[in-house]
């Protein structure tokens, strides 16, 4: 059971169906015309900075993120606080390193920002494949954890329930996406971020009154609650003290988040440098205040829900923020309206998340891989695809990306899943931070380097990820019952995002027949990556 009532569970299920049909008639209603390519993949650029701050902000905060991250604090205390640290550090690097030469570079996905510097088809369908590997796990995991939030709230535990949630709520995230192209997928992000950052607020000030205001009385109670002790408030909990393993995993975080395709791809859409950096601020601003707001609400869980309750619910914990906003609501009318509000906020991060992920991989698929890719291939002249074919494309990849997400979704809906998600951030990390980085800062940086990072991170991701606790050895892993585990930390990010940014220097630095070439064509487009200068003409 939950302890939700039965006006909460109703007013829950109805603002369900009212969020989920008004945001469909939404992305309808600001859908991009019929053949206008560039409204689908940017939303021609249109949006005001502080929209497409909230827009970017509602893209970084994804459903498993929210929820994770709760779950870790209330769990951890200090090791998941630190987590949230780094999610806000990780958006700041963004913002300082990256976010203006991806905007001058420009593009509709992530094959465009890297052929800029090494064209090739190879390139744009390693790039596609990397975006792929990327962001279709994170996928998995936020439609997997909508089955069980669903039936958790609505106080239904049968697998049929959770199977149906699925693939009902896949269904309307692949509408989302295919219909309302990036327009109205950042309105419904823009909508989501402010309606959670309302009902993180509320839930964080009910917390705080519930202690009378009074930091200290929560953590204590916090730690009471976790059953460790003094552990709960040091840091070492999540990784048995293993400080490396800590390192790792937050330097996984850092770079991952910020260079997931769909983050960084918002960066394109803005129409000047002003623009992003205002954008960024924005997203900042709002992205730190919502993860303080959950440092409390996990610590408010830790000590009202407390540790037993919180795993009774599901080992991992993501829950917790909803077993609290029952908590502290109270009964009557308005404490369900308080319930109500805080299962919307849910409800819409997790359409919104996959919505912009879908479209995302769906861009990648479309553009990279059928226009630019296999379309080189089928046709020697290489004619541009036209842009209502290509539209269309799009719009299917994105129906195939849904169904096979779903599919994977509802397979791994009894695992623990939090696996795919750290592989998600450690492909962002290992893969596409280094090509990221050396595309746009290294004068020498070839096809071949990036080639060798885009191929050598990804596949280095996936196989140390195989032998982390996060897949056996552990009650919470993906097979519990089973201990394969040979690699001795959480996240593989301090082997394998070394292991990314090695292999690019190496595939740059050893063939070096191929360095004037790459010189040359960085030369060119150096004014427009690091000053946004239309670069001269080619001779």
């Amino acid at each position: 059971m939950n302890g939700f009532d039965n006006s909460a569970q109703t007013m829950s299920l109805v603002a369900f169906l009212a969020v989920a049909t008004v945001a469909l008639l939404l992305c309808v209603m600001t859908g991009p015309d019929r053949d206008d390519l560039d409204e689908f993949y940017t939303g021609s650029r249109t949006r005001s900075p502080l929209r497409s701050g909230l827009a970017l902000a509602g893209d970084y905060l994804s459903a498993a993120t929210v929820l994770g991250t709760t779950g870790i604090i209330a769990l951890t205390g200090y090791d998941g606080m630190i987590l949230a640290l780094s999610i806000t550090l990780s958006l700041v690097l963004l913002m300082f390193l990256l976010a203006e030469p991806l905007r001058n570079a420009g593009g509709f996905t992530m094959g465009d920002l890297l052929e800029r510097r090494a064209p090739g088809r190879a390139v744009r369908i390693a790039a596609c494949a990397a975006a792929l590997a990327a962001l279709v796990p994170m996928m998995v995991v936020q439609l997997a954890s909508s089955g069980d939030l669903l039936a958790f709230i609505l106080g239904f535990d049968s697998s049929g329930f959770r199977t149906g949630a699925i693939i009902g709520l896949g269904m309307l995230m692949i509408g989302y996406a295919a219909i309302g192209g990036m327009k109205g997928t950042s309105l419904i992000q823009v909508v989501k971020t402010v309606v959670l950052f309302v009902a993180a607020l509320t839930i964080a000030v009910l917390i705080m009154n519930r202690f009378g205001w009074d930091v200290g009385a929560l953590l204590s109670a916090a730690q009471q609650g976790s059953g460790a002790g003094g552990a709960y408030l040091r840091s070492g909990l999540q990784f048995e003290g293993s400080g490396l393993d800590m390192v790792s995993s937050e330097l996984t975080v850092v770079l991952g988040a910020a260079c997931l395709p769909h983050v960084t791809l918002r960066m394109t859409n803005a129409p000047s440098t002003q623009a992003v950096r205002r954008s960024l601020s924005w997203a900042v601003c709002v992205v730190a205040g919502i993860c303080l707001l959950l440092v409390v609400i996990g610590f408010g869980a830790g000590a009202l829900v407390g540790h037993d309750g919180i795993t009774a619910a599901g080992a991992s914990g993501n829950s917790s923020i909803l077993q609290v906003s029952g908590a502290v609501a109270g009964g009557g009318q308005m404490g369900a309206l308080i319930v109500t509000t805080m299962t919307t906020a849910i409800f819409l991060t997790l359409l919104a998340s996959v919505a912009g992920m879908i479209l995302a991989c769906a861009n990648a698929l479309a553009h990279d891989l059928f226009a630019h890719g296999l379309h080189g291939v089928r046709r020697r002249n290489r004619q541009p695809v036209a842009g209502l074919s290509e539209m269309r494309t799009a719009q299917v990849s994105a129906v195939a990306v849904g169904l096979l997400a779903i599919t994977l979704a509802v397979v791994a809906r009894h695992w623990n899943v939090q696996a795919l998600a750290t592989l998600s951030f450690c492909v962002g990390a290992s893969a596409l931070a280094p090509a990221l980085v050396y595309s746009m800062f290294w004068r020498r940086f070839t096809r071949t380097g990036l080639l060798c990072t885009l191929i050598v991170g990804t596949v280095t991701v996936m196989v140390l990820i195989t032998g982390t606790n996060l897949v056996s050895g552990s009650p919470s892993s993906v097979f519990p019952g089973h201990d394969f585990n040979w690699f001795p930390f959480t996240t593989t990010g301090l082997i394998s995002i070394p292991a990314g940014f090695l292999a690019g220097w190496l595939g740059t630095v050893l063939p070096r027949y191929t360095a004037p070439e790459a010189r040359r064509g960085y030369d060119r487009e150096e004014p427009r990556i690091l000053a946004g200068v239309p670069p001269a003409p080619r001779p």
